[in-house]
């Protein structure tokens, strides 16, 4: 026997979507992140199952993807909610607002750590930061000179790794993984090396943060699932995605640790993996009230069941927020609440 959710009222919710033309969709529609998607689909599954409201429909597009087709409009053209994993960038929310979207609720589900990963017959690496910009930047610091990158094989960069091609698996530009891939690593790689340091500005931001684009770095797409599948048929290649793939994979594939540390729940919590990055959903506030199941949606979201230690979530890779701060998050996911970083 399936529950009906109760949705919280939602205050000073201004509903501009007419009534008739809700009535054109009765499914919850959410596009973004393919980090994040697992377990947006874990929480529409299970929505599904415990509600009266049919399944909401889940597309991964990436977090760039998602926030370009969530910002584009209100109505039921439009997605209700994008997934993110990272936050919404200023430029983001203008076209947002540009478009009519000016209420948004930022829900922040819990961590996740990036992972690198390889096939379990693969050999064990540790690896630096250093050394991965070393092995995926486009120019390096080779002898106190900036030069196209001409490493192909790790033992290139230090005799101690593995006599292997370089070759790795990574996401495309629209993806937030990528972003966060080049924040926490590629930069702080990058800081290693004085050369580079000394540059001007602007060329130093384009040295740290451009991937090579001759063969070692491989932009796999949007579906992490192909990595995967890819990591399991190359065992030198490694794959760049969030720890959800890797927990789900476990018996095929393992991590490589970054900086002598390796992703786990426990690490990721700690922020001893330092290659940690939290995750959101948007919520398109307009639309509740109007697109059946939306307020109840987000209420399941953001339950114990769901996104608490033990929850569904949890199961699937998640890393839980704290108690006090999961608190904060599930009452400003239930109440509405405005998104205000880029006004106030």
């Amino acid at each position: 026997m399936k529950r009906i959710v109760f949705a919280a009222s939602v205050s000073a919710m201004a509903v501009t979507v007419s009534v008739g033309a809700a009535e054109a969709r009765d499914q919850i529609r959410i596009v973004g992140s393919s980090t994040v998607f697992p377990y947006t689909q874990a929480v529409a599954e299970e929505f599904g199952n415990i509600t009266d409201f049919a399944a909401p429909v889940t597309e991964s597009t990436g977090t760039g993807g998602g926030m370009q087709i969530f910002c584009g409009g209100v109505g039921v053209d439009h997605p209700d909610i994008t997934g993110a994993s990272r936050a919404m960038k200023q430029s983001e929310y203008e076209l947002c607002v540009q478009n009519g979207v000016d209420s948004i609720t930022e829900v922040q589900i819990g961590s996740d750590g990036l992972s690198i990963a390889h096939s379990v017959d693969g050999p064990e690496m540790d690896l630096t930061k250093a050394q991965i910009f070393q092995a995926l930047a486009a120019e390096v610091e080779v002898d106190g000179k900036v030069v196209p990158n001409p490493y192909t094989r790790w033992n290139e960069i230090d005799p101690s790794l593995p006599d292997a091609e370089i070759t790795v698996f990574g996401p495309p530009p629209t993806s937030g993984t990528r972003d966060a891939f080049v924040e926490l690593v590629m930069i702080e790689g990058c800081a290693a090396f004085p050369a580079i340091q000394a540059l001007e500005a602007s060329r130093k931001e384009e040295v740290c943060q451009r991937m090579r684009t001759d063969g070692p770095f491989i932009e796999a797409g949007e579906n992490d699932n192909l990595i995967v599948q890819r990591l399991q048929a190359d065992h030198n290649a490694l794959g760049i995605f969030g720890y959800s793939f890797l927990y789900e994979n476990q018996d095929t594939l393992k991590a490589v640790a970054v900086e002598g540390v390796k992703p786990t729940p426990e690490t990721i919590a700690d922020e001893s993996y330092t290659v940690a990055r939290p995750l959101f959903f948007y919520v398109k506030n307009v639309h509740r009230g109007v697109i059946p199941g939306l307020q109840e949606f987000v209420e399941e979201y953001v339950s114990e069941e769901a996104m608490g230690p033990g929850g569904y979530l949890e199961e699937r890779g998640l890393i839980p927020l704290d108690d006090q701060r999961r608190e904060e998050v599930r009452k400003a996911a239930i109440e509405g609440k405005n998104f205000t970083r880029f006004t106030q």
